[in-house]
């Protein structure tokens, strides 16, 4: 019995503060064992005197503390058994039935953490409306709320550096990877009467000034992709155009003639700076690297060039036995790569005049090269039509990694800057653009609308489109990569400081 409070002897004793005892088979249940006070007035009148005091016991008649704190087990197994029930189940009035949200994510979380439990189910679109328990917040029926007991073991968490102490991933349902959606329609189609259906000459390519070039029959024309505007770079008569390719920063555009010359152009003042000769036939492909400008001919020969040098080339690659078809420098100028008709793909070094690597695995002519951006010595190439295979091969260790049979004729690669996605163009029979996934090459989207072989392909320097030409004489666009992440100054150059003078 609780002790009474002491009271001076000449006062008046304050009357009792507490209820006359009464047998637990008379009380009235509240909630989880609690009793409710009986009534103070037994047939007489009753004045607020006869309870002074300095305590206040609040009624817990109608309080849903279940749903206050969601302290109660499933089923209200968790409060003290009495004839009431539990407040989880009935309100304190005796009305309708009020249930606790426990299948809210947040209570569910909560219960995991604070209480032990072990909820299974993440959703409330599942099967029930709570998951597999390994036991009750109360310990079982009929046991005290606050019970002891051992908490369950729980795993190690997914890694030792998070910084969270909480586990969600039970818990909360893994973020979705959104699926990007490539249009399957060009958004700008472009008209390019004289545009040669050649297999082996490279007519279209777009600057870093985003600016695109196409060589149809003896001129160049110039489309900006800012204005829209086209203008006339050059005529060369008699000449056809065999090939172009820009600079790979700023506005000097080389051009490869029928006659074996190779052109520079100022595209930005119009000018010729200068001619170089060199071949004895067509020049079908052209490279640059830096000041170095490459040349590979139909008189199975390369012509290493320095523009800023006065000798036409400063030296000449003999290797491969028929026309050269493909020419591609890497990213940081450490390799050469060739293609020629002769199905053979070489890999040169810039100041060597022997292949350092011989790869013959094609079974037709090796005219699409492209080096991945991504990963340095990683180098994908496609044959023609008696081949039909994209293959990838690592110059580093001189190994073939793997291959892949397209289907139809390969003309052009090219590797996206943006994500590990390449894109291929392709000629007989499916004239089709197809996007890749690197490594597991599973197709991420076919591109059709043109009717003859897509020959030619060009991407722009955001690395967002993708321009291909075909012999169907049209120019389509493709918006076909995502945007690049864009990202501080920190993390673009974390070194940056350390490389500059002052």
């Amino acid at each position: 019995r609780p002790v009474r409070f002491l009271q001076n002897a000449h006062a008046r004793p304050l009357p009792s503060m507490e209820p006359p005892y009464t047998p637990p088979s008379a009380r009235s249940s509240g909630w989880g064992g609690f009793s409710t006070p009986p009534s103070r007035s037994s047939g007489g009148s009753s004045s607020k005197a006869d309870y002074t005091g300095d305590r206040f016991i609040p009624t817990r008649r109608g309080v849903n503390l279940a749903e206050q704190f969601a302290l109660l087990p499933e089923g209200g197994s968790g409060g003290g058994g009495g004839s009431g029930g539990s407040g989880a189940e009935r309100s304190g009035d005796g009305g309708a039935a009020t249930t606790p949200r426990d299948d809210d994510p947040y209570n569910m979380l909560l219960r995991n953490e604070l209480l032990g439990d072990n909820v299974a189910v993440t959703s409330r679109r599942g099967s029930g409306r709570h998951g597999a328990r390994g036991g009750s917040a109360g310990g079982g029926s009929g046991g005290s709320l606050f019970q002891y007991r051992v908490s369950p073991a729980r795993d190690a968490p997914a890694s030792p550096f998070s910084l969270s102490p909480v586990e969600a991933d039970p818990m909360l349902p893994a973020a979705r990877r959104t699926q990007r959606k490539i249009p399957s329609v060009p958004y700008k189609v472009l008209d390019a009467p004289a545009l040669q259906d050649d297999f082996y000459l490279h007519l279209v390519d777009w600057s870093s000034t985003n600016v695109l070039a196409v060589g149809l029959g003896a001129c160049v024309y110039l489309w900006s992709a800012c204005t829209s505007k086209v203008t006339k770079l050059c005529d060369l008569g008699q000449e056809t155009v065999t090939s172009v390719c820009w600079a790979q920063r700023g506005t000097h555009l080389a051009v490869g003639t029928s006659v074996g010359e190779v052109q520079v152009w100022d595209a930005a003042k119009a000018s010729l700076l200068r001619t170089m000769g060199g071949h004895l036939g067509r020049v079908g492909t052209l490279s640059w690297s830096g000041p170095s400008l490459s040349s590979g001919s139909r008189d199975r020969t390369i012509c290493m060039r320095d523009v800023r040098s006065a000798p036409p080339f400063t030296s000449q690659l003999v290797g491969h036995k028929q026309e050269v078809c493909g020419l591609r420098w890497a990213h940081d100028g450490s390799q050469l790569a060739s293609g020629g008709n002769d199905n053979k793909l070489f890999i040169w070094s810039p100041h060597g005049t022997s292949p350092l690597l011989r790869f013959s695995d094609h079974t037709a002519a090796v005219k699409a090269l492209a080096w991945s951006p991504h990963q340095n010595g990683l180098l994908a190439s496609g044959g023609g039509t008696a081949d039909r295979c994209i293959r990838f091969w690592n110059t580093q260790t001189a190994t073939a990694l793997s291959a892949l049979d397209t289907g139809s004729q390969v003309c052009n690669l090219c590797w996206s800057c943006t994500v590990n996605e390449l894109v291929s163009s392709h000629g007989y029979s499916q004239n089709q653009i197809v996007v890749w996934r690197y490594s597991s090459m599973a197709k991420v989207a076919t591109l059709s609308g043109h009717t003859m072989r897509v020959l030619y392909l060009a991407l722009s320097p955001d690395g967002q489109t993708v321009v291909s030409g075909a012999g169907d004489e049209t120019l389509r666009f493709w918006n076909v990569f995502p945007q690049a992440r864009r990202t501080t100054g920190d993390e673009a150059a974390p070194f940056s400081r350390a490389y500059t003078v002052r």
